[in-house]
C-alpha cells in the first residue's frame, strides 16, 4: 500500500512535535510505502535538518505555508471575478451570513473551498490573490454585512489585515502542486498527522482524485487555535473571525475523513462536538518508545526520596508559578524536600516565563546554608536535558521520587506517560487527557490549586510503600496501552479497513506488472449492476447488488 503522510512542523524535520511517532510508524510499517508531504512551520527547520529517512519512504516533498505556490502572476479579469465570488462565499459561511442552517453553512464553506482549489489549479496559484486588496475588501464586506458577528462589525483595518494574512497562510496548500498523477493522486491513502491546514492537502486529494483520508489528532488542532487566540494575543474581531474559520475547516475535515483517530477520549470529545460521526472514530493512543525508560523503570530505588521532578516544555500553560507556590507549602511540612524543573523554554514567551519563574523561586526560597561559612543553596533547580544534572531524559525522571505535572492546559500528557514508563508515582492536575492516561495509578488534583498540589506531594513523599505500589501500577499500565507495538498494529488494521471499504480508483501493479494485493479486487471488473443468485433455500427471488454490495 502507498501512503501519503501529511505533516506540519514535524516529520521529517528534527525536533518537530509529530516527528517521533511518525518515524516509529513509518519504520514499523515496512511492508508499506510512504510519500511524505511536509508543511514547514518556520524557516529554521531547514537549517535543523531531517531525521534519518528509512528506505520505505519513497519521496519527501516540502513547502512553507508562507511561500506556498510562490507569488505567481496576477489573476486575469475572469479569474479575479471567480476568486472574488468564491472567496466571498467562503467568508460569508465563516461569518454565518444568510438564513442557512448549520448544515447548509458547512456545505457553503466546503463548496467555496473546493471552488478556490479548482481556481488555483487552473490559474497556477492563489498566493497573490489571497494577500491582495481584493481579499481585504471581501473580508471587510463580510464583516459589515447584516448578520455578521458583533465583534466582526467592529473590525478595524489592522484587524482585517491580520485576519487576511492568517487566512492566506492557512489556505496556502490550495496553491501547491501536490495533487497531480505524480503526487498525491498516485497514493492509495492520505494520512494527515493533524487536523486544520495539515489535513487540507488530503481534502484536496480526495476532491480531485478520490483518495481516502485518515486524520490523526493527538492534540486537537482546533483547540490549539482557540488557546493561541487568547484575550491577550489578539483583538476581539481577529479572535472571532479566526475561531469561526478554523471551526468551519475542522468540521469539513471531520466530515470528509474516512476515519478519525484521536489520541485520547479528550480529543475524541472535541471531534464529536465539531460534528464528527462517532461511528468513524477510533481512539489510538500515541506509540511511545518504552525501551529507553526500561533501565529506570526496573530500578525504582535510584530515586532521591525527598525530590520532586517536573519535566516538560516551559511555557505559561504549564503553570510553574502554581508549582513553586505549592512547593513552598511542601517545604513547611518537609524541610529537606527539593524540586527539580527540567525543560527548555518555548519561544520568546517561554523565555520570559522562565525568567519570571526563576525570580519567583529566588524570592520564595532564598539560598540556604548549613553554617556561617558554607555556601548557600537553593532547593529549586532549573536545568535542561543534557546538562550534568540530567544527561538524558530517563535520568531526569530517575532523579526524583515523585513526578509532578502542574499544567492548566494539556492535550495528551506525554511527560506523564514517560514518568509512568519510568515507574514513578505522579501528582497531576485534572486537565486534558490526564485522568484517562493515569487511570488511577497516580494522584490527581484540581488545576490552579497550589494547596491541593502540595498536600498530594507531601502524602507521597511520606509514604514510600505507596509510591512503590503506584509506580509499579503506572509502569504496567503504560506498557499495556502506550507502547509502539500497539500503535503500529492499530494503524495497520485501520489502513486495511479503509482500503477494504473504498472503491478502486485504478489498476495498481508492481514492478513486474503484476497486480498489487487488495488494489484490484475481482468485483471491480464487473460493470454496472448485476444479479447474485441466492444460495439460500426458501428465498423467493434473487438478491440485487452492485459492485459495492458484492464486496
Amino acid at each position: 500500500m502507498r501512503i501519503g503522510l501529511l505533516t506540519e512542523g514535524g516529520y521529517p524535520y528534527v525536533g518537530g512535535d509529530t516527528g517521533l511517532w511518525c518515524d516509529r510508524l513509518v519504520r514499523g510499517l515496512g511492508q508499506h510505502e510512504f510519500d511524505v508531504y511536509a508543511l514547514k512551520s518556520g524557516r529554521q527547520q531547514e537549517d535543523d535538518g531531517w531525521v534519518p529517512i528509512p528506505p520505505q519512504v519513497r519521496r519527501v516533498r516540502t513547502a512553507g505555508l508562507w511561500t506556498a505556490g510562490g507569488d505567481g502572476a496576477p489573476l486575469g479579469r475572469r479569474a479575479r471575478r471567480r476568486f472574488t465570488e468564491h472567496y466571498g462565499e467562503l467568508l460569508g459561511a465563516v461569518c454565518g451570513l444568510g438564513e442557512d442552517s448549520a448544515a447548509e453553512l458547512a456545505d457553503r464553506f466546503g463548496n467555496a473551498l473546493y471552488n478556490l482549489a479548482e481556481l488555483a489549479r487552473d490559474s497556477g496559484t492563489l498566493t497573490g490573490a489571497l494577500r491582495s486588496d481584493h481579499s481585504v475588501t471581501a473580508l471587510e464586506r463580510a464583516c459589515r454585512a447584516p448578520g455578521a458577528p458583533r465583534a466582526a462589525h467592529e473590525a478595524r483595518v489592522p484587524d482585517l489585515l491580520a485576519v487576511t494574512d492568517h487566512l492566506a497562510r492557512a489556505l496556502g496548500p490550495l496553491s501547491l502542486d501536490w495533487y497531480g498523477e505524480n503526487a498525491l493522486a498516485a497514493v492509495d491513502l492520505c494520512h494527515a498527522t493533524s487536523g486544520g491546514p495539515t489535513a487540507l492537502p488530503g481534502l484536496l486529494a480526495r476532491h480531485f482524485a478520490g483518495v481516502p483520508l485518515l486524520v490523526t489528532e493527538y492534540g486537537v488542532q482546533l483547540r490549539a487555535h482557540y488557546l493561541a487566540l487568547g484575550p491577550d494575543s489578539a483583538a476581539p474581531a481577529v479572535r472571532s473571525l479566526l475561531a469561526a474559520f478554523h471551526g468551519r475547516l475542522a468540521a469539513e475535515v471531520y466530515r470528509r475523513a474516512e476515519i478519525l483517530t484521536p489520541g485520547s477520549s479528550h480529543a475524541r470529545r472535541w471531534q464529536e462536538r465539531c460534528g464528527a460521526d462517532r461511528a468513524r472514530i477510533r481512539t489510538v493512543h500515541p506509540g511511545m518508545d518504552a525501551d529507553r525508560f526500561a533501565e529506570v523503570g526496573e530500578a525504582p530505588d535510584r530515586a532521591d526520596a525527598g525530590t520532586l521532578v517536573w519535566v516538560g516544555r516551559i511555557e505559561p500553560g504549564r503553570d510553574l508559578v502554581s508549582l513553586l507556590h505549592a512547593f513552598a507549602e511542601v517545604r513547611k511540612e518537609e524541610p529537606h524536600a527539593r524540586l527539580r524543573i527540567v525543560g527548555v523554554p518555548v519561544g520568546a514567551e517561554g523565555e520570559a516565563y522562565l525568567a519570571q519563574c526563576r525570580a519567583l523561586a529566588a524570592q520564595l526560597f532564598p539560598d540556604e546554608a548549613e553554617g556561617l561559612h558554607a555556601v548557600g543553596d537553593n532547593p529549586v533547580s532549573f536545568t535542561e536535558v543534557g546538562a550534568p544534572e540530567a544527561p538524558t531524559l530517563p535520568d531526569a525522571y530517575a532523579a526524583g521520587a515523585v513526578v509532578v505535572l502542574s499544567s492548566v492546559v494539556e492535550g495528551f500528557p506525554v511527560s506523564l506517560a514517560e514518568a509512568m514508563f519510568c515507574g514513578r508515582a505522579t501528582v497531576s492536575t485534572d486537565v486534558g487527557a490526564v485522568v484517562e492516561v493515569i487511570g488511577g495509578t497516580g494522584l490527581v488534583v484540581p488545576p490552579r490549586n497550589p494547596r491541593a498540589l502540595a498536600e498530594a506531594c507531601v502524602a507521597l513523599l511520606r509514604d514510600p510503600e505507596r509510591r512503590a505500589r503506584l509506580g509499579a501500577a503506572a509502569r504496567a499500565r503504560a506498557l499495556e496501552l502506550f507502547g509502539v507495538e500497539q500503535n503500529i498494529t492499530a494503524f495497520h488494521g485501520i489502513y486495511l479497513e479503509i482500503m477494504s471499504h473504498c472503491p478502486v480508483r485504478r489498476v495498481a501493479v508492481d514492478e513486474a506488472g503484476e497486480p498489487l494485493p487488495f488494489a484490484d479486487p475481482a468485483e471491480s471488473h464487473v460493470p454496472g449492476h448485476w444479479t447474485v443468485p441466492t444460495l439460500l433455500r426458501g428465498s423467493p427471488e434473487p438478491v440485487r447488488a452492485g459492485a459495492e454490495g458484492a464486496r
